[in-house]
């Protein structure tokens, strides 16, 4: 095997480990308006957690928020939507970075 080959083979499966290479991570901010306790939160956060992809969360009670860092080849702000919803807490996009 060539030099090359077997660098350009190396090069390959190094892309193909890296998935980094093809997703991007993305910070949401989602309003979640029902939210009616200082415990809210909580019961927000763990579902936004359990979501596979999710790398961050943070909750707020007031403002009644949550910020969302997630792996987009991995989930989507549907997937969020339907966790806080799931968990009783309906949410909708409020900011995409």
């Amino acid at each position: 095997m060539s030099k090359r080959s077997c660098a350009t083979g190396i090069a390959l499966a190094l892309l193909a480990l890296s998935g980094a290479a093809f997703g991007a991570t993305r910070t949401v901010t989602l309003s979640v308006p029902s939210m009616t306790c200082s415990t809210c939160p909580i019961t927000v956060k763990k579902a936004l957690q359990r979501v596979q992809g999710v790398e961050k969360v943070a909750v707020t009670y007031e403002p009644k928020e949550a910020m969302i860092t997630f792996d987009d080849t991995k989930t989507n702000t549907d997937q969020l939507r339907a966790a806080t919803a799931n968990a009783g807490y309906p949410s909708a996009l409020k900011t995409d970075r």
